[in-house]
């Protein structure tokens, strides 16, 4: 069993990349206090996220598309939820050298980055780039060109990775916003909104009478007693049944945060209509009424009634 741990495509960046993260979260952790909870999420994200692209895994899912589905399932749901629902962007940020944080601080503050970030981790673009990483991929001709040449091939996988971190740390942060870019009520909304496109898309996959997909026969299929239609069909049911489960899941998480800071009152409270009052400390003439004004008053003026007239 250990030969599948063994890198289909060895990649020395990602190996660097795995540990420099893996060193900041460390030396994080020695500088402020982490529950264990957090720490196991952390660690159990992680992992799945470097078995999903660092071992013979990748191996099947060239050669099978309801592995690479299951992959990108991985990449996209189930790892960065799981790890970003450790929080641990603040504590890799401890972890970073005084000076080095110093440094950030000052470039975040230049206008040109400002205005960057703004655009970048808006949470409307966010969220449309999250659903396009994983329907721009399922078109068939890209899926045949990005199957063959390993440059698209990786740029696809870090493409649904980067995007599916992005959006689940907007979508569990259990902050106010602000300092959180999504506002809490839509981030309990936004799976409902992104699992839409995702179940139509697998459903259509599911049903589908033609081969939308030939390149895994090109390539050569991994198990033969799995058919190409039954290949097609599975590949659409992941994309469709477990992808909204974890959309679900992540809406749930989010409600709960929602709860928690409604409880707590520090959810932003609008600002309530107060009775404008002259320096004397009566209330002016526009936002007093007299006692005798209001439409159900039983002792009417004699002098304005048809009687008095």
């Amino acid at each position: 069993m250990l030969s599948y741990l063994i890198p289909w495509e060895p990649s020395p960046p990602l190996v660097l990349l795995f540990l420099a993260g893996i060193a900041l979260y460390v030396r994080g952790t020695l500088r402020q206090r982490v529950s264990i909870g957090r720490q196991l999420s952390f660690w159990f994200g992680t992992t799945v996220l470097y078995l999903s692209l660092h071992t013979r895994l990748d191996y099947y899912a060239e050669h099978e598309f309801f592995i690479h589905r299951i992959q990108h399932l991985i990449l996209h749901h189930f790892a960065p939820l799981i790890l970003m629902a450790g929080f641990p962007g603040p504590v890799m940020w401890k972890g970073l050298p005084l000076p080095w944080r110093m440094r950030l601080r000052a470039l975040a503050r230049r206008p040109g980055m400002r205005a960057l970030s703004a655009i970048a981790l808006n949470p409307g673009v966010v969220t449309f780039v999250f659903v396009l990483s994983v329907l721009i991929w399922l078109v068939p001709s890209i899926q045949f060109v990005s199957m063959l040449d390993w440059r698209l091939y990786h740029f696809m996988n870090w493409s649904v990775t980067i995007t599916g971190l992005v959006y689940w740390w907007m979508l569990l942060d259990h902050r106010p916003a602000p300092p959180a870019r999504m506002k809490a009520g839509m981030r309990v909304l936004s799976p409902v909104i992104t699992m839409s496109p995702q179940i139509l898309a697998g459903a259509y996959i599911t049903f589908s009478q033609h081969d939308l997909y030939p390149v895994f026969d090109l390539c050569g299929r991994a198990f033969g007693g799995i058919t190409q239609s039954m290949d097609q069909s599975i590949g659409g049911l992941v994309m469709w049944v477990p992808a909204a489960l974890l959309e679900a899941v992540g809406g749930l998480i989010a409600l709960r945060n929602w709860m928690q800071l409604s409880e707590r009152k520090r959810l932003p409270q609008r600002p309530r209509r107060t009775a404008a009052r002259r320096p004397g400390g009566a209330p002016s003439a526009s936002s007093a009424r007299p006692a005798n004004a209001s439409a159900g008053s039983s002792s009417p003026d004699t002098t304005t009634s048809p009687a008095g007239r």
